[in-house]
């Protein structure tokens, strides 16, 4: 058996070399990446001149008036600029990174006891994650196996599921008493992670059987996403499907899609398990061949928004948003996604290590990259949050819904797709 599974991960390297050199027949990057980490640099000491060192609050995206949007370390996003920073260091190698990126992943050291929502991937494992990843520290294992015994509190054997968030009404006026969003693929990784570190199967099949119902309940069958489905509490039946930052319920919210496709890689690289693999290829194939993809890759925010047949639970004004904004969060993760995708397919994996390269392309772009000490310090530009929230708002009321504004997990998925990227220019394994 074991010579069997040395055969085998000998024929995968194999092959995903073979791919790297049919891909890769030049070695040039179509992006200049040491441009970018520099500017990356750049923005990031701008952004923490804006920042209290004392105070737990850390970079989202702007207001209105053009002014810092904070937020507090229970935030979903408050990992990600923990991780920015590692992402620096890691490219860099200059200490001062370092110290910063310690720095701003301590602050989050409580967040391992916290279950109040699914979270938890995001805000520990973009941070301590990447701590554990690059220094070895074995303290920061023990806080991401604790980060992972919170979230597996929020599962509910019944239904196979992990609750994503507590009770709450749809804008329809519908009960949520169990609603799981597709974001949630992504905080699994934290339930492998501490799989592997512990030696405990608990945590992966929490994982596997999330992965499953999702699979089971939130897909359609050309493979688009739902963005949340409500669960019974007592049964475990699926009992509603709809939207809370998309278009519409049965619309195609672009960054929910982003998720799937991230989401089912990961899984597909941490069980080796083909069905998963083959949701994730379905996945993106949806979003990159879908007809109203953008020339440039970058999608609008959702793939539906203003079609006959997709009626919003909002007044989407068309004189406001004559076209739909576009949401570069949604490119940067997928981006990052189709570069690992692209390793586990072989000479198939071209066209998603293409689309991923138009998409690099198009985000360091001048359309999408912002000048130097512009864009509040954050490097993207067109994001969207949540178009609703903003829609359902106050108009005066700041910062509402992040609609067309930098956003620092944006960021993010940028950074790890460029230093992916770089690695497979080196022949390297992706992660």
């Amino acid at each position: 058996m074991k010579k069997k599974n040395v055969f085998a991960r000998g024929l995968f390297f194999s092959v995903s070399c073979l791919f790297l050199l049919s891909c890769n027949t030049s070695p040039k990057s179509v992006v200049d990446i040491n441009k970018q980490f520099a500017f990356a640099a750049q923005q990031t000491e701008g952004l923490l001149k804006n920042l209290c060192d004392t105070a737990l609050q850390f970079p989202l995206s702007i207001n209105s008036d053009g002014n810092l949007k904070t937020v507090g370390i229970y935030n979903w996003t408050s990992g990600f600029f923990p991780g920015n920073l590692w992402y620096i260091y890691e490219y860099t190698q200059d200490p001062k990174w370092k110290e910063e990126a310690l720095k701003w992943t301590h602050k989050l050291e409580p967040i391992q006891y916290f279950t109040r929502h699914h979270d938890i991937g995001f805000m520990m494992y973009c941070s301590y994650g990447n701590a554990y990843r690059i220094t070895g520290n074995e303290a920061y294992k023990d806080i991401l196996v604790n980060s992972a015994k919170s979230l597996c509190t929020r599962y509910y054997p019944d239904a196979g599921i992990i609750r994503s968030w507590n009770y709450r009404k749809s804008r329809k006026g519908y009960d949520w008493h169990c609603p799981v969003i597709i974001d949630n693929m992504m905080n699994i990784e934290l339930l492998f992670f501490a799989s592997k570190v512990t030696g405990d199967d608990y945590y992966k099949n929490i994982a596997i059987s999330h992965a499953k119902k999702t699979i089971q309940n939130q897909l359609r069958d050309d493979f688009s996403s739902y963005h949340l489905v409500n669960y019974d509490t007592i049964t475990g039946i699926a009992t509603g499907k709809g939207t809370w930052q998309g278009y519409a319920d049965n619309s195609t919210w672009s960054r929910g899609q982003a998720w799937g496709i991230y989401g089912y890689t990961l899984t597909y690289r941490e069980t080796k398990d083909p069905e998963f693999l083959d949701v994730a290829r379905k996945m993106a194939d949806f979003f990159i061949n879908h007809p109203n993809l953008p020339e440039d890759k970058i999608p609008y925010w959702d793939f539906n928004a203003g079609e006959e047949g997709y009626v919003p639970d909002f007044v989407y004004d068309t004189n406001i948003y004559p076209v739909p904004p576009r949401d570069v969060s949604a490119a940067a993760v997928t981006c990052s996604a189709l570069l690992e995708l692209s390793t586990f397919l072989g000479e198939d994996g071209k066209k998603y290590y293409q689309t991923a390269e138009k998409m690099l392309q198009s985000m360091t772009s001048p359309t999408y990259m912002a000048n130097k000490g512009e864009n509040g310090n954050f490097m993207l530009k067109h994001f969207v949050g949540s178009l609703p929230a903003q829609a359902t708002a106050k108009r005066n009321e700041p910062g509402k819904g992040e609609v067309d504004n930098p956003c620092v997990y944006a960021d993010y998925y940028y950074m790890e797709a460029l230093l992916r990227y770089k690695r497979l220019l080196e022949g390297k394994t992706v992660i």
